[in-house]
Order: structure tokens, then sequence, then C-alpha cells
């Protein structure tokens, strides 16, 4: 009789043990489920988030670009007076339609980016040649640099060329390809000097940097926008631009800039020293690389701060390649500059070769 028993409870026990481990394995396979459904409902709230982001971003962007297009409408057979109120309210509203566009770049698909950004292409075009037709075109004014040229290091002779060696730009507005640059300054037309604008000719201006061969450039300060065209074999450093860099026909050269965007056409083996908030684009280019962005000088942060800059968000190595579509595959147009080789000395040679042209 107690041997059955025994036997019995020995039976017992594994049989409870059994329903223990079977129930464990149910709860976890339950709890399973659950985070499993947890997750498919957060990626389709974020997916429903996206669309609707999106759907926001298309109905303001098409609102706002409506109403410049209509400004520019009004302008024909308007007096003078009202044409240059139309257009300086166009201008304005065009580029706070730019920063609404680089401000929703994270969430947008690179389809509805591409249409957005040929939209305000296509905007800005329309808005230089009504400013054309309307407004007889400005002509270029040669102006001597300002005392405070001297605050900062420069060559005497690189403020104001000879009208043989270069074209200090300095004018009220412009168009680059199509592209409205208003209160543009800059340089254009050089070959072999260094030189310097400091943060009063510069300070929310846009600059335009043209046609510069051998070149070295500084900007102290923050403008609006930066144009960089047919650039060969230069160095050029800027201070945080507020808005965009525009960068087109650039080969051989060191560039360096803080912006909230950059755009880069046609460039060849160009290294990039970035600090940019949005992603960099390039297009129809080939051996660009970039590293962080690393030029100081003395009034760098409060140019920063006059920038609006973000210092903490950098994406200087995420770069979207137009011509390379090709998911899960590195673009071969472009690379990150290895540390052993980034540049950090950048005033040495400057000084240098300013010292040479002074002499």
């Amino acid at each position: 009789m107690e041997a059955t028993m025994e036997e019995n409870q020995e039976n017992v026990i594994p049989g409870e043990n059994s329903a223990a481990k079977i129930q464990e394995r149910l709860l976890k396979r339950h709890q399973a489920r659950i985070e499993d459904a947890e997750r498919r409902k957060e990626a389709k709230e974020s997916q429903v988030v996206a669309e609707e982001q999106g759907e926001y971003f298309s109905s303001a962007f098409n609102r706002e670009r409506a109403g410049i297009e209509e400004l520019l409408s009004g302008c024909s057979g308007a007096d003078r007076a009202l044409v240059t109120q139309r257009l300086e309210e166009a201008t304005a509203k065009t580029a706070q339609l730019q920063k609404f566009l680089n401000d929703s770049m994270m969430f947008l698909t690179q389809y509805d980016l591409r249409q957005a950004q040929a939209a305000l292409q296509q905007l800005q075009t329309s808005l230089a040649e009504t400013r054309e037709e309307a407004l007889p075109k400005k002509k270029f004014a040669f102006r001597s640099r300002t005392k405070a040229a001297d605050k900062v290091p420069a060559p005497p002779s690189s403020d104001t060329p000879s009208s043989d060696t270069g074209t200090p730009v300095d004018t009220g507005s412009t168009s680059v390809d199509g592209m409205i640059v208003s209160e543009q300054c800059g340089f254009s037309n050089m070959d072999g000097v260094s030189l310097t604008k400091t943060a009063e000719e510069i300070q929310k201006r846009d600059v335009l940097l043209t046609h510069l061969t051998n070149c070295k450039v500084r900007l102290f300060g923050s403008p609006s926008t930066l144009h960089l065209k047919h650039i060969d074999s230069c160095e050029i450093l800027c201070g945080p631009v507020s808005s965009s860099v525009f960068v087109d026909h650039c080969k051989n050269s060191t560039l360096a800039f803080p912006c909230q965007q950059l755009r880069t056409h046609n460039t060849t083996d160009t290294q990039v020293y970035l600090h940019v908030t949005s992603r960099a684009i390039i297009e129809d280019c080939q051996g660009v690389s970039f590293a962080p962005f690393s030029w100081s000088y003395p009034t760098l942060e409060e140019d920063f701060s006059v920038s609006g800059l973000d210092q903490g968000r950098n994406n200087w190595s995420q770069v979207d390649d137009f011509n390379w579509l090709a998911a899960g595959t590195p673009s071969p147009n472009w690379t990150v500059i290895p540390e052993e080789l980034r540049k950090t000395d950048w005033d040495s040679d400057f000084k240098r070769k300013s010292h040479v042209l002074s002499n």
C-alpha cells in the first residue's frame, strides 16, 4: 500500500511540473503576441503620422506657391512702385517657402522632395523673369573695403583688385541661373589671390563667388545664402550660413561652411568640411568627399547665434545622391574623408600667401 502511494506521488509531481512549463510557454507566447501587436500598431501609427505630415506639407506648399504665382501675375501692367512692392513680397515668400521645404525634408519621400524642389526652382525662375521684364537690370558697382576689414587678417591688395585681376561683386540684387540673389556681394573673375569679407560686409546678405581659380577665400560672419559657381582649385571657408549653400561647377577645391541645406551640382574632386542641419544633396558629381566642419575663428560662436543654426545637429555624413537610387548600396560618387587625412591647420597657408601678396 505504501509503495503504491509513493508511486502515485512520483507520477503526480512530474505531471504538475509539465503543466507549469506548458502554462509558462503559453504565457510567453501570449506576451510575444501582445508585443508584436504593439509593434504593428506603432508602425501603423508612424506611417499614418508620416502620411499626415506629407499631406500637410503638400497642401501648405501648394497654397503658398499659388500665392506667390498670383503676386507675380499681378505685376503685369502695374506701375513701377506696385511692381517693386509685389516683387519684394514674392521674394520674401519664396525664401520662406525654401525654409519650409528645408525643415520638412526629414519626413518627405525622395519623390515628393524632388517634386517640391523642381516646383520651387520653377518659381524662382518665374520670379527672375518677371523682375527682368518689369524692372531695369542693375549694373555691378565697385566699392572699396570698409575700415572694418582691419579686424581680420587680410591682404590689402586683395580687397581692391584692379580691373585686370577681377571684380568685387556688390549689387542690390541679381539673378543666378534663374534664382534671385538679393543684396548680393562677393568676388568674381579672380586668379591666384587671397580674399576676405568681414562680418559687417556679409551679415544676413547673399554672397556670390564665381569664376575663381587658385584663390583662398575667408568669409567671416553669417550670410543669408552662399552661391559658389565655376570654382577651380580654390579653398573657400565661410562662417555659418543661415539658409542654403549652392555649389555648381566646382573642381579640385576645398570648401568649409555650416549651413541649413547644401545643394551641389556638377562638382568633381572636391573636399567639403560641413556642418548641415538637414541632409546634403549632390547631383551630377564625382569624387566629392565630406568631413565635419573644423574651421574656427574668434567670433564663430556669435555668428552661429546670428545664423540660428543648431550646433548640436550635424548631418555632415548623410548625403543624398540624386544620381544613385540603388537602395542599400553606397553611392560611388562621394566618400567620407578618413580622420587621419582631414585638414586641421587652415590659416598658415592663407597668412603666408597674404604676406607674399602684401609685399
